[in-house]
């Protein structure tokens, strides 16, 4: 059987699905020519990340695919119900990604304590003609120990975040819909851990008392975070969005950024992927980032993995 990893796959999983006796192609399809190079090339397995959208069309005009498979956690590029509808199995991979989303929230809040994002603007451009001022201009930096960091979505990836603001000495809250409360262990080198009990709270609640808040929300009809949230929050707080595009209110993040409502925010994904608007691109107080959350060598390794024991699991008959 023929799969075809159009957005890429890591070689620890091209190398388990061959092993199985799998053909994997990697040549990336434009998406105006998928239809017809599922069918020409008899794919059974379509894998995708966020590039590539299989959608009603594309599943009712490829007959014979079996299995359409996420590298990441949100489904919202795949008509999931429609798939599975018409026998199709629809997998993703929860799991792998969670610690470097979770580590690139970390990065663009210590980026926007210490206005690193910003910094690297400027030095090159005036670090040797201005190199005084600038220093000036960076001195009143914030530390990470001891601030509220408030989590919004509770799930698997919430939950790391949970773990490496716990390991920083932050005070950690989190709302979320589905979840009341959930236990944390931070896990330290030699074995040794701590555990933490974390009960959820009114997302209203959260947004007034944090120092920071982080989003790790799946895609969504309206905005998350929208005016009256931004209201709601800490004067000189921040934000950081390395969830979806689209469940913040951009064009209201600005005007909150712009009054001082918020100090810094922190964006791997934006409503309008993949030409961001230029508002934000300019503007020196959003540390940016292009969706980039599971880009690491690591969680790509589990995340092909993931998608070979599953595609296994499901198409070979011991």
């Amino acid at each position: 059987m023929k799969i075809l990893a159009n957005d890429g796959i890591s070689q620890s999983g091209i190398d388990a699905l061959t092993a199985a006796g799998f053909e994997v192609i990697t040549t990336t399809v434009a998406q105006e020519q998928l239809i017809n190079f599922i069918n020409d090339k008899d794919i059974s397995v379509l894998l995708v990340r966020s590039a590539t959208t299989a959608r009603k069309d594309l599943i009712d005009a490829c007959p014979n695919l079996k299995v359409i498979g996420r590298g990441g956690v949100g489904m919202d590029n795949i008509d999931v119900d429609y798939a599975k509808q018409k026998g199709i199995h629809v997998i993703n991979t929860p799991a792998a990604s969670s610690q470097s989303v979770a580590e690139l929230v970390f990065a663009h809040l210590y980026g926007g304590v210490r206005f690193l994002h910003d910094a690297n603007r400027n030095m090159p451009l005036d670090g040797d003609s201005q190199f005084k001022k600038l220093k000036k201009n960076y001195a009143k930096g914030v530390e990470l120990r001891g601030k509220t960091l408030g989590i919004i979505g509770f799930g698997r990836i919430g939950q790391e975040v949970a773990k490496i603001g716990l390991g920083v000495g932050m005070k950690v809250i989190a709302a979320d819909k589905f979840i009341d409360a959930a236990e944390v262990s931070v896990d330290f080198f030699d074995g040794q851990s701590v555990k933490f009990n974390i009960k959820t709270e009114a997302m209203e609640d959260v947004l007034k008392q944090s120092d920071f808040v982080t989003l790790h929300v799946p895609a969504q009809k309206d905005y998350i975070i929208d005016k009256p949230e931004f209201d709601l929050m800490k004067n000189g707080s921040a934000i950081i969005n390395a969830a979806r595009g689209g469940v913040v209110n951009e064009v209201e993040l600005v005007k909150a950024l712009e009054n001082g409502k918020l100090a810094f925010a922190g964006l791997d994904t934006f409503q309008d992927e993949p030409t961001p608007a230029v508002q934000l691109l300019m503007n020196g107080r959003i540390s940016l980032t292009p969706h980039i959350g599971a880009a690491t060598n690591e969680a790509q390794d589990r995340i092909g993995t993931e998608l070979a024991t599953q595609i296994k699991k499901l198409l070979l008959v011991d």
